[in-house]
């Protein structure tokens, strides 16, 4: 007689959670901390798991300062970021390593009296009339875990709020992302517009549609091959590199 659902009794062989049971066995995040504590919040941000960063952090406030969990969670992100860069973790592993490290971050600002001091400020969007979010997204995800404000305005982002939302809060870095070769004129466009609002600074584009010949073609472009360059790029402007430099710095076509 065939098997139902209903003689099914265990699905543990099922339904597993590959980033937690299968992708650590691939390739296991190194231990940042020899404190069991402040490993628990990395490993915590690691495994995505929310409750388990708010139990440690709370721990390691209690002894430890807002500072030193902070510094572990920005180390336990930077293992999450070399899981993706190895393939063992994909898009939702991401995602659910950051809302992690939002948590414990919150916990420690909250300790701090204020929100913690940000390196720099980063607008970031998809081009007018694309909805294609995913790699702006990961890049957000990493750009936000390394100690940045990041503006997230979403995707099918109009010009002009782009050029708004950058006069507003003093960027540092603005990045567009575009899948449709039908959208990403978008963004030689805001280009001009910052030049005539008298605005410089690095323009990083990216996506499946945008070619390093295209981005270089004006002023303030600078091409970018993959999301998890995010971090850099953002370091880079944020620490006064103009986009000239970083165009010399990261592509072919100056």
């Amino acid at each position: 007689m065939a098997r139902t659902v209903a003689d099914i009794a265990d699905f543990t062989p099922i339904f597993v959670r590959y980033d937690v049971k299968i992708a650590p066995k691939k390739r296991g995040a190194a231990d940042v901390s020899t404190d069991p504590v402040l490993q628990a919040i990395a490993r915590g941000v690691v495994e995505g798991d929310e409750d388990a960063v708010s139990e440690a952090t709370d721990k390691a406030l209690a002894s430890k300062g807002p500072e030193a969990v902070i510094d572990t969670l920005i180390a336990g992100m930077r293992e999450v970021s070399k899981l993706w860069d190895d393939g063992v973790y994909y898009l939702p592993q991401v995602i659910l390593s950051s809302d992690a490290l939002m948590v414990g971050l919150t916990k420690a600002e909250d300790a701090m009296g204020g929100k913690a001091t940000k390196k720099g400020t980063v607008v970031m969007h998809c081009a007018h009339g694309d909805i294609h979010d995913i790699g702006k997204n990961i890049a957000a995800a990493l750009i936000r875990a390394n100690g940045f404000k990041v503006i997230d305005l979403g995707s099918d982002v109009p010009e002009d709020t782009v050029v708004k939302a950058v006069k507003e809060n003093k960027a540092h870095l603005v990045t567009g992302t575009a899948l449709m070769t039908t959208t990403m004129s978008a963004f030689a466009k805001i280009a001009d517009m910052l030049k005539k609002e008298g605005i410089e600074l690095p323009f990083v584009c990216g996506g499946g549609a945008v070619s390093e010949e295209y981005v270089t073609s004006f002023d303030m472009g600078v091409y970018a091959d993959q999301a998890k360059d995010g971090p850099a790029f953002a370091a880079d402007a944020a620490s006064g590199m103009s986009w000239q430099d970083m165009r010399a710095k990261w592509n072919l076509v100056v």
